[in-house]
C-alpha cells in the first residue's frame, strides 16, 4: 500500500504521462500512466499532465538580512554603501527579528517549491553568535517542510574584524553546516584563504565563498580558491557566489579560469538579482551587465547555480524567495531565451543545485526522497516563462504548500 500515488504527470525527459507511487517518504513506484492496474494508495492525486519537478533547491540566501527597506534612510550607491548600511543596521538586529524575518521569507521560499536551501548567517562582533543560533533554530522548527544548511559567515572580513575567526570556530563547533568566506573584504587573500580552508578541515565541512564581486576583470580570487581547492583534495565540495569579475575579463582568460575553476568541480552560484543591480554603475559608456560568463562557464563543464541572496534590503530592494523569478530574471539578462534554455535554468534550480550542496537521494527516481512540486504546466518552458502560482509542494512525501489561483473576466470572450 502506498501513501502517495500521484497519476498522470509529466517528468523531465520523458515523453510519457507518468504516475509516481510514494511510501515513507521515498519513492518507490515509477511507471507509464494507463496501466490496467494501478497499486492501492492512501491517497491520489491526479496531476492532470502537469509537470512534476524536483522540489527547487535555494542554494544561497541571506535570511538574516531580508526585509530592510523601511529601515533604509537612503539607497545604497554601491556595494560599499550596502555593507557599511547594513552594518549599521545590525547593531538594532535581536534574535527575535531575525528569525520573524526569516521565517517569512521561508514560508515564501516553501510556498514556491523550496524543499532544500543554504543560508548564510552572519557572524561577527556586531551580532555575535545571534544571527546563527536563530538560525540554527529554525533550521530544527522548519525541518518537517525544509532542510536548511548554515554558513557561517564572516560578511565584515575575518582579519579586519577583530574576534570573528573565534566567533566561526565557536559556530563551526556548535553546529555549522558549512565554513563561509568573503575574499574581498580582507586585505590578505591568502591569510583569508588559509584560515577558511584550515576550519572547514578541522570540521570536515564543505566552503562556501563571496568572491569577486565585482566588475574588475583584475579581481579574481576564484583562481586561487580554484588552486587551494585541488591542493586541498577538496573538489566538488567548495562554492562560490557572484564570480562576477570573471565577465569583465578578456575571453580566452576567462576561459583559462573557467577551466581551473572545472578543474577544482567549483560550484559557481550566479545571483543575478544582487549582481545586475550592484555592478556596472561606474561604467560611463557600454555599461556592462555585470554577471559572472554563465554560457562560458557552462561550455567547460562548470556547474553554475542561481540563487535568490538577498529580499529588499540594501544589496538587492526588491525580489521574493521564488527561484523561477530569479531563473527567469537570469533567462533574460544572460541571453537564455530558448527551449533548450529553459531546461537548463530549471536543472540550474534542480539537479544543479542540490550537487553544489551535496543533497543525497534527490531527484524524481526509485529511491529518492518524494522532495517534489507539480505544476499545472506541461513543460519546463511553460514553468519558466509563466512562473505559475499554482503549485503544490510535498517534502518527504508529505503535502507542506498548496497554492490555488483564481480569476474572472468581465465583458470579454
Amino acid at each position: 500500500m502506498l501513501d502517495l500515488l500521484l497519476t498522470q504527470v509529466r517528468l523531465q525527459k520523458e515523453t510519457r504521462l507518468m504516475d509516481v507511487g510514494i511510501r515513507q517518504g521515498t519513492i518507490v513506484y515509477l511507471a507509464p500512466s494507463g496501466g490496467e492496474h494501478l497499486p492501492e494508495a492512501h491517497r491520489i492525486q491526479q496531476g492532470n499532465g502537469g509537470m512534476l519537478l524536483p522540489g527547487f533547491v535555494e542554494p544561497h540566501i541571506h535570511l538574516d538580512k531580508a526585509y530592510l527597506l523601511s529601515r533604509m534612510e537612503q539607497e545604497a550607491a554601491s556595494l560599499q554603501d550596502a555593507i557599511r548600511m547594513t552594518a549599521d543596521m545590525k547593531q538594532g538586529f535581536t534574535k527575535e527579528d531575525m528569525s520573524a524575518r526569516s521565517m517569512a521569507v521561508i514560508r515564501e521560499a516553501v510556498r514556491s517549491g523550496v524543499t532544500h536551501m543554504r543560508c548564510h548567517a552572519e557572524v561577527d562582533p556586531i551580532l555575535g553568535l545571534s544571527a546563527f543560533e536563530a538560525a540554527l533554530e529554525l533550521k530544527e522548527k522548519v525541518k518537517h517542510a525544509l532542510d536548511l544548511q548554515i554558513v557561517v559567515f564572516p560578511q565584515e572580513g575575518i582579519s579586519k574584524s577583530a574576534g570573528t575567526a573565534e566567533l566561526m570556530e565557536e559556530a563551526m563547533r556548535l553546529g555549522g553546516d558549512v565554513v563561509g568566506g568573503i575574499t574581498y573584504q580582507d586585505l590578505d587573500l591568502s591569510a583569508h584563504l588559509q584560515f577558511v580552508f584550515d576550519l572547514a578541515d578541522k570540521y570536515g565541512k564543505p566552503i562556501d565563498f563571496h568572491a569577486d564581486f565585482s566588475d574588475n576583470p583584475e579581481q579574481l580570487a576564484i583562481a586561487e580558491i580554484a588552486r587551494r581547492t585541488i591542493a586541498a583534495g577538496m573538489q566538488g565540495q567548495v562554492s562560490a557566489g557572484h564570480v562576477t569579475s570573471l565577465g569583465s575579463l578578456e575571453r580566452g582568460q576567462a576561459a583559462k579560469a573557467a577551466e581551473l575553476i572545472k578543474e577544482a568541480d567549483l560550484h559557481i552560484m550566479s545571483l543575478p538579482a544582487t549582481d545586475l543591480f550592484i555592478n556596472g554603475r561606474g561604467d560611463q559608456e557600454k555599461q556592462r551587465r555585470g554577471l559572472a560568463p554563465i554560457s562560458l562557464l557552462r561550455e567547460k563543464g562548470v556547474n553554475v547555480v542561481i540563487g535568490v541572496n538577498n529580499v529588499r534590503n540594501p544589496f538587492t530592494p526588491f525580489g521574493k524567495a521564488d527561484p523561477l523569478e530569479t531563473a527567469w530574471l537570469l533567462a533574460v539578462t544572460a541571453y537564455m531565451g530558448g527551449e533548450a534554455d529553459a531546461r537548463q535554468l530549471i536543472e540550474m534550480l534542480t539537479d544543479g543545485a542540490a550537487r553544489a550542496l551535496g543533497i543525497q537521494h534527490y531527484g524524481l527516481q526509485i529511491g529518492a526522497q518524494a522532495d517534489m512540486v507539480l505544476f499545472a504546466v506541461a513543460s519546463e518552458r511553460d514553468i519558466l516563462l509563466d512562473k505559475p502560482e499554482q503549485r503544490t509542494v510535498w517534502k518527504r512525501g508529505v503535502k507542506v504548500a498548496e497554492t490555488h489561483v483564481a480569476s474572472s473576466l468581465q465583458g470579454l470572450l
